[in-house]
């Protein structure tokens, strides 16, 4: 293989891939993005690298973010190559690369924020956007509301010049704002949350009222918080994905993989001005919640399906739990009988239609997407994705066997073994908890419906009760595959 070419500015002529042909020395910083991960960089900073190739949004450009130790490592990668990264684009039919340059720096992670305060004080700044997880924004996952008594959240508002944590840092920018007579920035959470940026509003809001009021009553009435749905399968990157990047020729450090397919809808309140992120595919509308609940249950909560029964089988991928004929099918089971019909249509695609479209992508081979990572944060993950459909159908006086099933599965895999006896790593950030609880329950099933800050009241619920109670100990006594079997052939719905 010829010598690689190690991505930077003065390289990019070298490359034989789609590459930036705009001048990014002419690029100014209009957005700040905290959380400068796979996904951000395969999604929303391709959708305005497409404007910038366009010849628009020359001012919009992003500074790259974090707010903690480990952020440090991504940035060091970007700023030796400029920022630039190369996206791979992993068609089932054909792998394609492009260098995508709508990123020009990376703050400094300091404690106390000062780097970050500073940025999004600059009114050229006109978005603050975010991508810090689901369990990131400091909300009790049952009750949804703001977390008053975390403690990153109470020093926050003792030390509100030199916060530790995202949202105190965008409170002292807006403190700072305010003073200066500039305008308020956006704030634009790409979370997978219903109602993300509702979410993110409260915790802004109700953090700057911990200590000023009144800034929480001028951020609450001037600023924006639009809610948005994103899409896009980006997994980690690893030996497999540099190699890639190395079979087109590159040296990339922070090479992202992602699937063929892409998809952003925004809430269009924006209170600073925004790109024209529309015209490269995004989709504006009054409407963010339909195309949010049909995204965050068929995708989100199918992942939870079936990454719980292939971590405990040792399936290592999501193409290779979707080659599993009884994953599949347990798989197309709960979504077409228990999640479709709690979801409505959008246009041009019925909740079907979507099913479909999730398990075409679910299976593509070329996406090394793991069951590790697809699995982790499930304290967040299962309450935020899979339950809000559980109490719609006991609502409804449906039935919830396979979602019940589903959470047996998670219970199950929180005990921290394989069926095979190889342990399962820590992938929670209250993994030990859910592991102790997980092994009281193998016991006593209702243990684990017990833990009132992910189940809430779902524990009163006799039929999903008796539904999990009955799952759990079929799985410890013979095995996933036989319960998904039984499930499969049953007919309840």
């Amino acid at each position: 293989m010829d010598e690689l070419i190690s991505l930077s500015n003065s390289t990019l002529e070298q490359l034989t891939v789609e590459r930036p042909r705009y001048d990014r020395a002419l690029l100014t910083p209009g957005i700040v993005h905290i959380g400068v991960g796979n996904f951000h960089r395969a999604h929303q900073a391709w959708y305005l690298h497409r404007l910038m190739q366009a010849g628009q949004a020359q001012d919009w450009a992003i500074i790259g973010a974090g707010v903690r130790p480990y952020d440090a490592a991504m940035r060091e990668k970007l700023l030796v190559q400029d920022c630039l990264t190369t996206l791979i684009e992993l068609d089932p039919k054909n792998v394609s690369a492009e260098v995508v340059g709508s990123m020009i720096n990376y703050l400094p992670i300091e404690e106390g924020n000062a780097p970050l305060i500073r940025q999004m004080t600059d009114p050229a700044i006109r978005i603050v956007a975010m991508t810090v997880t689901e369990s990131g924004y400091y909300v009790d996952p049952v009750k949804k509301s703001f977390d008053v008594a975390h403690p990153d959240l109470v020093f926050d508002a003792a030390h509100p010049d030199t916060p530790r944590t995202a949202f105190g840092a965008i409170v002292a920018a807006m403190r700072l704002r305010r003073d200066a007579g500039y305008l308020p920035f956006t704030g634009l959470s790409c979370d997978n949350l219903q109602g993300n940026g509702d979410i993110m509003r409260q915790t802004v809001v109700s953090l700057a009222r911990m200590s000023d009021p009144e800034l929480a009553e001028w951020i609450d009435t001037n600023a924006t918080f639009p809610n948005s749905m994103v899409d896009c399968i980006a997994p980690a990157t690893g030996p497999n994905e540099l190699d890639l990047a190395a079979n087109f020729g590159i040296k990339d450090a922070a090479v992202v993989t992602h699937e063929a397919y892409r998809q952003w809808v925004i809430e269009d309140k924006f209170c600073s001005g925004r790109p024209e992120w529309d015209r490269v595919g995004a989709t504006f509308s009054n409407d963010v919640h339909a195309y949010e609940t049909m995204k965050i249950r068929i995708l989100n909560a199918g992942h939870q399906i079936i990454a719980n029964v292939g971590e405990i089988l040792g399936i290592e991928t999501i193409a290779e739990c979707m080659e599993n004929p009884g994953i599949l099918a347990f798989f197309g089971k709960v979504q077409r009988t228990e999640i479709a019909p709690t979801v409505s249509s959008v246009p041009g695609k019925t909740s079907v239609d979507y099913v479909n479209l999730i398990e075409e992508r679910f299976s593509n081979p070329r996406i090394v997407d793991t069951t590790k990572r697809v699995a982790f944060d499930g304290s967040a993950r299962h309450t935020g994705f899979v339950l809000p459909i559980v109490r719609d159908r006991l609502s409804a006086g449906r039935s919830v066997e396979g979602l019940a099933l589903v959470e047996a599965l998670w219970a199950r895999m929180c005990a921290g073994n394989r069926e095979n006896g190889s342990v399962i790593e820590a992938n929670d950030p209250i993994w030990e908890d859910l592991t102790r609880i997980a092994q009281d329950a193998k016991a006593r099933p209702a243990a684990w419906l017990e833990q009132s800050k992910i189940y809430g009241d779902l524990c009163d619920s006799q039929s999903f009760s008796d539904a999990f109670c009955k799952w759990l100990p079929l799985i410890w006594s013979q095995g996933c595959e036989a319960c998904l079997s039984e499930y499969i052939v049953s007919s309840r719905v």
